[in-house]
């Protein structure tokens, strides 16, 4: 459903992008373990070729997902310019700079870890690791700057700066740290990260358009030999 919604006006007119994606994420994960039980957990044949295809269309999905996320979108799907982005980051940068719990020096560096220019020299496997990379360490790069106005009992309360902390001030300087954390990464992938959506676009679609054939021969002779 979530392709034929491209293509038809009336299906654009229910629900947003962000949730047709995750509604055909979820039934795409759910459907190797019902092929699985479907068939016995055999894989063999025909049917065992549809169903490696129809793993190699689930992984690459995921993959997709995580991608269509590094685009910075509005409320309403729309994706958002690197002048509209550049705007937020230095709003957020003001705020940053404008609290005095937390000096620039030590939140400047776990905030804005890459410049863009950096990102745009850089080939597109390398792009979509360090978007991962800094991904995953975001937590620990937020945990690192809470530490900063924690004692160390505070610490070791919350689970050293993992956790939130009873300081409303300190935790409003870590959201905005994280909001911008999270933007600026965007903005230096912004580019890189638009080109291997559509590159990942090209590999993904061979790939369901081969399940769905295979799912077609497979119900076919399944009717021929009298089997439904």
């Amino acid at each position: 459903m979530y392709p034929l919604r491209k293509k038809w006006a009336w299906l654009r007119a229910i629900g947003t992008t962000r949730h047709w994606l995750d509604f055909h994420i979820v039934m795409g994960l759910a459907a190797p373990f019902l092929v699985a039980l479907h068939s016995a957990f055999k894989f063999g044949g025909l049917a065992g070729m549809a169903y490696w295809i129809m793993l190699a269309v689930v992984a690459s999905g995921v993959v997709g997902r995580y991608l269509y996320a590094q685009i910075p979108r509005s409320r309403k799907d729309a994706e958002l310019s690197l002048a509209e982005l550049q705007r937020m980051n230095a709003q957020l940068t003001e705020d940053l700079s404008g609290q005095r719990l937390i000096a620039e020096e030590v939140w400047r560096p776990l905030v804005v870890p890459i410049r863009r220019e950096e990102a745009l020299k850089m080939n597109l496997g390398k792009a979509l690791g360090l978007m991962l990379v800094l991904d995953l360490a975001r937590p620990f790069r937020m945990a690192a700057l809470r530490r900063q106005a924690l004692s160390s009992w505070e610490r070791a309360t919350t689970l050293d700066g993992f956790l939130a902390s009873s300081h409303p001030d300190l935790e409003r300087v870590v959201a905005l740290a994280r909001r911008q954390s999270w933007l600026t990464a965007k903005i230096c992938f912004l580019d890189r990260a638009g080109q291997i959506f559509k590159l990942w676009h090209v590999v993904h679609r061979p790939f369901s358009y081969a399940f769905l054939l295979l799912l077609v021969i497979h119900i076919g002779m399944a009717i021929w030999m009298g089997f439904l």
